[in-house]
């Protein structure tokens, strides 16, 4: 019941008659892929991220479902009082995509947007400091980690380079309160059929 209103609330959005997009729709797993690229996490400096994702297949012609794992961190070190602060990111997103309409398969732009969890840790460490003439003060290792709901919007475009591999080149803009993102990757699929 859920996947029929799921493909109707679609098939509304995309003006498509009922009866064509539920032959249309091919919904399973179809590709597994990769990314890696820059990641600008707010009030932070930028940083490496990569991932993985799935292509779940097409609820319609136009409209494709996936998920995406990805993590970034990023540290801080000051060498004055030798601490260092670290905070990372693993999320766990669904996205869905709206391919436009275009005359040439080599080159299919793509919209979407999507929901997903982002679990987040922060990490704050000193070494012990010595004051001379016995007295130390010990060293300390504070953490937190919470996990927060996050909203997606984006696009892309996918580009076939190989009989059965495909290039993504994407950017997307993760809403997460306190650590809202912009992710710039690029990727391969491998196509399972």
């Amino acid at each position: 019941m859920k996947r029929v209103l799921l493909i109707a609330l679609v098939v509304a959005l995309s003006g498509l008659p009922l009866q064509s997009a539920r032959a249309a729709s091919d919904v399973g797993l179809k590709s597994i892929g990769v990314d890696l690229g820059y990641v600008s996490p707010e009030n932070i400096d930028g940083t490496l991220g990569f991932g993985a994702f799935a292509d779940l297949g097409a609820l319609s012609p136009k409209v494709h479902l996936s998920t995406h794992l990805g993590y970034w961190s990023k540290s801080e070190s000051d060498p004055i009082l030798q601490s260092e602060a670290k905070i990372s990111d693993v999320s766990l997103m669904t996205r869905a995509r709206y391919y436009f309409p275009v005359s040439s398969p080599k080159f299919q732009p793509y919209a979407g947007g999507g929901l997903g969890l982002h679990f987040l840790k922060a990490t704050f460490s000193t070494p012990d400091f010595d004051l001379g003439g016995g007295f130390i003060i010990p060293g300390m290792e504070v953490s937190d980690s919470t996990t927060k709901l996050g909203v997606d919007l984006g696009g892309g475009f996918v580009t076939p380079v190989g009989q059965s591999t495909d290039l993504y080149g994407d950017m997307w803009y993760g809403m997460v309160e306190d650590f809202s993102q912009l992710s710039m990757k690029v990727g391969l699929a491998w196509h399972l059929n």
